[in-house]
């Protein structure tokens, strides 16, 4: 039984419908889709902070009308909620047609930050739901909803998170679960597997309408070129964006888990977390997704997993670029802006001020330490910021960081070269900047899993506590300090896979 009838025609003035948005393109591309009712639906995650940087309402999370409607409940007069089809390459492999499976895109908010686009993820089955319920699990929703404002906290281009709501409605995956629906937010969630689709069925008029609106839309800097300039020029920018975000995600230790070519967005966001996880002891080769028995998307695959995917974004773009050569150029941007971006990301974690020459081999040999010992990556970072801003002062400030390694003389040698490579000059100011830099809390699994575990118990405290953290990363939260500790000996046991 519902709370209350469903209101079959109320209105949110807030959520529109746009012709500037993705919708616009038509029916080839927006299947109109009705999402599927949820019982009793509450509130489990509501991010405020968002909600003012979109100017929604005050009382939005005492508004009925606006839980049922983001529970998938029903479909505000005015709108059409709609799923978008899509195709891509999973794991390495052609999937052929996918489409948004368990994702409706209800309208969109005309913000201060720009036309943002509601997406909610597990209302319903769709037609490209492929035999599935097209359903979340409050487990998977609370991490998805927890990982966006997390990656947002950290500066890392990502999707946004309004709330998540839940419901007693089971819903079977390993297990029996209950349900929940995250509202998702951004600019727009094209993915590259939209370009797949299209290129790969002969619909090169749809390719071109849909490359089009990605230029209006989102790259507003290549409007005045036409033709196959425009369409290198637009292959060029999302190769651009990815490579900084592949080194936004690597310099903090993110793991995504399933980096297929339907999960990468064109605005160069972080897009569809299911099984993420962010490095507790640090190992190159971790792989976070259970389900990824070649390990195809190991932490220090990513990068190279996104050139790959580029690739076949560049081969889908064919049709409207017809030449090959600069479309090469534009995807061999990749090798010189990755390793930019990731020696200057680097080089701020270290605090290190312009280019030296052993830079890149001083980061090398630091990572190999912290692998030979599994040290944990958030944690050592943090530590060394500290020691670089007391270290004026204090001889044996970099005495906590040393203690972190079990080759002790390994660090120390790597220590020596570091100091002298920082030099001593303006140590405090270079700490503080560090600390800016490298993040007190993340998302670790663990807490998640905690966050989870009470929420199942009706008790959602803890998601709201660490969306508050998670939100001001950098800062010390003295109430939550022993959510910044070493990951617990159970925390390794947490497995996730796509169903995550």
């Amino acid at each position: 039984m519902f709370n209350r009838p469903a209101p079959l025609s109320a209105a949110l003035p807030w959520l529109t419908t746009s012709e500037a948005s993705f919708a616009s393109l038509g029916i080839a591309f927006a299947t109109p889709t009705e999402p599927t009712p949820l019982p009793a639906a509450h509130w489990v995650g509501c991010n405020d902070a968002l909600r003012a940087e979109l100017s929604l309402p005050p009382d939005l999370w005492q508004q009925q009308d606006a839980l049922e409607a983001l529970t998938g409940n029903f479909v505000p007069s005015g709108l059409t909620s709609y799923a978008s089809v899509y195709s891509g390459h999973q794991f390495g492999q052609w999937a052929g047609q996918l489409g948004d499976g368990r994702a409706l895109n209800l309208g969109t908010i005309a913000s201060p930050v720009g036309l943002q686009e509601v997406q909610l993820k597990g209302a319903g089955p769709t037609p490209y739901s492929r035999r599935g319920d097209g359903r979340a699990v409050l487990r998977s929703s609370i991490r998805e909803f927890l990982a966006s404002e997390a990656m947002h906290g950290l500066g890392i281009a990502t999707t946004r998170a309004l709330c998540v709501t839940g419901s007693p409605g089971h819903v079977r995956r390993e297990e029996v679960e209950t349900a929940a629906v995250v509202t998702r937010v951004a600019p727009s969630f094209v993915r590259f597997g939209h370009f797949e689709h299209f290129s790969s069925n002969g619909q090169i008029g749809e390719l071109r309408a849909l490359a089009d609106h990605v230029v209006v839309a989102h790259f507003s800097a290549l409007q005045d070129l036409h033709g196959a300039p425009r369409y290198t020029a637009l292959l060029r920018e999302v190769t651009q964006r990815t490579a900084s975000l592949m080194a936004q995600w690597q310099a903090v230790g993110f793991c995504h888990g399933v980096m297929n070519t339907d999960n990468m967005s064109v605005l160069g966001l972080t897009l569809d977390y299911g099984p993420f996880q962010f490095l507790d002891g640090f190992d190159a080769n971790h792989i976070c997704n259970h389900s990824d028995t070649q390990g195809r998307y190991a932490y220090a695959r990513q990068p190279q997993m996104a050139y790959w995917n580029l690739f076949c974004l560049g081969q889908a773009l064919m049709p409207l670029i017809d030449e090959q050569a600069p479309a090469l150029a534009a995807l061999e941007r990749y090798k010189i802006s990755f390793p930019a971006a990731m020696d200057q990301a680097m080089r701020d974690k270290l605090g290190l001020i312009g280019a030296h020459e052993g830079d890149r081999a001083l980061v090398e040999d630091l990572l190999q330490a912290l692998q030979q010992d599994r040290v944990d990556f958030t944690v050592f970072w943090r530590r060394l910021s500290v020691a670089v801003r007391e270290s004026t002062n204090l001889s044996h400030a970099f005495d906590p960081v040393r203690d972190l390694f079990l080759h002790r003389e390994v660090f120390d040698a790597w220590c020596t070269r570091y100091l002298e490579r920082l030099g001593t000059a303006h140590r405090q100011t270079t700490g503080d900047a560090m600390l800016r830099t490298n993040p007190k809390y993340i998302l670790r699994n663990h807490l998640g899993e905690m966050a989870i575990r009470q929420a199942k118990q009706g008790n959602f405290a803890m998601v709201q506590d660490l969306l508050q953290v998670l939100h001001a990363p950098f800062d010390e939260h003295t109430t939550y300090e022993a959510w910044a500790g070493l990951a617990p000996e159970w925390a390794s046991t947490i497995e996730i896979s796509c169903s995550s």
